[in-house]
């Protein structure tokens, strides 16, 4: 039916060029091709990266950085809080909550038409944030750039912040991309300054890239890992002119405040053949597992692979659940980018009925709902699953959509907290604001949905960065009781300065 409108992103050739001397060349095409089907595929496949729109704007001729804007100060809207408060559009967001102090609250978020990562911190509980920006490298060749794309952040228990994120580097004279590599920023004073950042790629051969990081820190006080910093990723690995046609699904682990981190571990299977992956979400038990999510999208499956050593070994994936979505759903509010099928999930390291439990999120398309958001919890740490479960509220057999789904589990109570971008309000189903909703029985039932954003944002019309919309993904953390989740506004009174990042504190007795 016309609702159903899976991504597809075909058809695209990459001619891959050895570089003597530096990170492997990977000529991209020009523009993406979307294509609309009524069925999934077992075979789908997509050969563009996430970030590919933002190497389009940025790589363009003409293109010039707008002017960074310094330190900046949040806006208070309301009960929401415009973090960013920065001209130009920001998206794809990150946020984490200090153990140690919770009143600090570190967030992140893409820059559009810049080129490093923003930081948002605050040292008063969110009610208000600052804003800086985080390092990049030196460009690997002549006349070569780089940019920042996709944040994830995490405290230890120390108090210390890492945010994840990947560098793309290119040749502006051959508007080339040139490879990717990781990078791992700290802060010690709470994401006002990151003075240490470590980059580093452990690809091999031609068109190996690092694409989509996440960040997990064990912060369990008897855990013998503890302060162990996690980051996962996928790996491209083009082959027959397709970006993911043999993709690795990476882990790697720092034991020395993320000074250097190990070799990377595949989580995934690797068979020589296709398997693109994508998503990886990194999350901690509370006796110090590891576990690693994300979404086969060869297979339309929900995958989970847990490591009990720290990091150093992965058993075998087990299926969370099939999805119909491929890999990414044209949903009308999210109608250029499309909204990514991915997982967002967290354990229960409290000390409740549920402790050890596994909760994980994932958006996918339903044949008369509309765009949904499901959970399915693990009691065996991830050996098996229970059936997924719908958290939106709104009626079954209407069309709305929900996306952009986050899931954080307090450590201090168990509760399971989830937000996610919806589109009930708006008929057309053009408008989004942010919702919310907790469970506090170990997953079993779902809080009624709460509307979260006090003005809707529309990314579809009206001078919206259409190429990016929304970005990928939306966050939000929990601590102590207060749950706090951060999205892409665009609503009329912000709207001069483009997309900006918004939060709320949510406080649930």
């Amino acid at each position: 039916m016309a609702r159903n409108r899976w991504l597809w992103i075909s058809g695209l050739l990459i001619a891959l060029v050895g570089l003597a001397g530096a990170v492997s060349f990977i000529r991209l095409p020009a523009h993406a091709s979307a294509s609309s089907s009524g069925a999934s595929s077992s075979n789908s496949s997509y050969d563009q990266p996430r970030w590919w729109s933002k190497y389009q704007l940025v790589s363009a001729p003409a293109f010039t950085p707008r002017a960074a804007p310094g330190k900046t100060q949040s806006v208070v809207v309301g009960a929401n809080i415009d973090m960013s408060n920065e001209p130009g559009p920001q998206s794809e967001t990150a946020i984490t909550i200090n153990p140690s102090a919770p009143s600090t609250v570190v967030g992140g978020s893409n820059e559009i038409d810049r080129l490093p990562m923003r930081g948002y911190f605050s040292s008063d509980g969110g009610q208000t944030f600052g804003g800086v920006d985080l390092p990049l490298p030196p460009p690997t060749s002549t006349n070569g750039t780089d940019f920042g794309s996709d944040p994830g952040v995490a405290f230890d228990t120390h108090g210390n912040v890492y945010y994840s994120y990947i560098v793309v580097f290119f040749n502006q004279s051959f508007a080339a991309v040139q490879g990717s590599e990781m990078a791992v920023a700290k802060s010690t004073d709470g994401g006002q300054t990151w003075p240490q950042v470590t980059f580093f790629n452990f690809s091999s051969g031609n068109g190996k890239f690092n694409d989509k990081p996440m960040i997990a820190v064990d912060t369990n006080p008897n855990s013998p890992f503890r302060d162990s910093v996690y980051v996962a990723w996928d790996n491209a690995s083009p082959r027959n002119g397709k970006s993911s046609s043999n993709n690795a699904l990476l882990v790697s682990r720092s034991t020395d405040g993320g000074q250097t981190f190990s070799a990377p571990t595949a989580v995934n299977r690797l068979t020589g053949g296709p398997s693109a992956v994508i998503g990886a979400d990194p999350f901690v038990g509370p006796n110090g597992e590891v576990y690693v999510a994300w979404h086969d999208v060869q297979n339309n499956q929900m995958l989970v692979n847990r490591s009990v050593d720290g990091g150093v070994t992965f058993g075998q994936p087990t299926l969370i659940a099939p999805t119909q979505v491929a890999f990414a759903v044209n949903l009308p509010a999210e109608n250029v980018r499309g909204a990514l099928v991915y997982p967002a999930c967290d354990a229960d390291r409290s000390a409740g009925a549920h402790s050890g439990a596994l909760y994980c999120s994932w958006m996918d398309e339903t044949a008369s709902n509309g765009a949904d958001i499901f959970v399915a919890r693990s009691s065996d740490r991830g050996a098996t699953w229970s059936a997924q479960q719908r958290v939106n509220d709104d009626p079954a057999g209407v069309a709305n959509d929900q996306f952009n789904q986050w899931l954080a589990v307090d450590p201090t109570n168990g509760s399971v907290n989830v937000s996610f971008s919806d589109t009930r309000q708006d008929p057309t189903h053009l408008s989004t604001n942010e919702v919310y909703t907790r469970s506090t029985d170990g997953g079993q039932t779902y809080s009624a949905n709460v509307q979260v954003s006090s003005a809707p944002t529309n990314e579809t019309c009206c001078g919206a960065q259409l190429h990016d919309q929304y970005g990928d993904y939306e966050g939000i953390a929990a601590y102590g009781g207060v749950a706090r989740p951060i999205w892409t506004d665009r609503r009329d009174s912000v709207a001069a300065l483009d997309e900006e990042v918004f939060t709320a504190k949510i406080t649930v007795k």
